[in-house]
């Protein structure tokens, strides 16, 4: 489990095809301290598990499943990838709960940039626009973010200048794919009320 609250960018330093799957070395000094074997790793947003690491890097398999669902098999050698390790108990909550399981992608529409923050304008995927409200949390490449804005087909988040500088949002271009993970509690209320009717 995540809180969305996003440690280090991180920098892809290989990628390895292997047939149906992927393996990726990811560079993440900030991240690595105390960290073994089977550990997860969030990459944007997609739960990883860690298989081999160095002192300034870790790799993670990527089986199809994962590469068909997320935006991970875009990556090549220099993306920028925002990195989380896996919550503790005993600390603060301080995003949302996030598994890492990712529900679609999306690609970034348009971005309004004023003097302290940016508005990032992102495709909201039909299948899930019933789980997202606006002032929500969703989850993008990882981050758990607010919905400041929603329509029928779009939804907004406002970004202040800490996320812009911290997280990969404050190079994203328009068109750029990302992933969305929505509330999972916004899941299980509608599978539980489904079963009540």
């Amino acid at each position: 489990m995540f809180t969305g609250i996003i440690e280090q960018v991180g920098t892809i330093s290989a990628v390895e095809p292997l047939g149906d799957s992927v393996r990726l070395t990811i560079d993440a000094p900030a991240i690595l301290d105390g960290v073994a074997l089977g550990d997860s790793i969030a990459v944007n947003g997609v739960c990883l598990t860690v298989a081999e690491h160095t002192a300034t890097t870790f790799t993670a398999d990527c089986m199809q499943e994962t590469l068909d669902r997320s935006n991970l098999g875009e990556l090549c050698v220099g993306s920028p990838v925002n990195l989380e390790r896996a919550a503790l108990v005993n600390a603060r909550l301080d995003g949302h709960i996030v598994q890492g399981h990712v529900d679609a992608t999306t690609t970034l529409t348009s971005r309004n940039s004023s003097e302290h923050w940016d508005v990032l304008r992102f495709a909201l995927p039909p299948n899930l626009a019933r789980y997202v409200v606006e002032k929500g949390s969703i989850a993008i490449n990882g981050t758990s973010l607010t919905v400041s804005a929603l329509g029928d087909d779009y939804f907004e988040v406002s970004l202040i200048p800490i996320t812009l500088r911290d997280t990969i949002f404050g190079k994203l271009a328009v068109g750029g794919t990302v992933n969305l993970e929505v509330d999972v509690l916004a899941k299980y209320v509608e599978r539980n009320l489904t079963f009540r009717t």
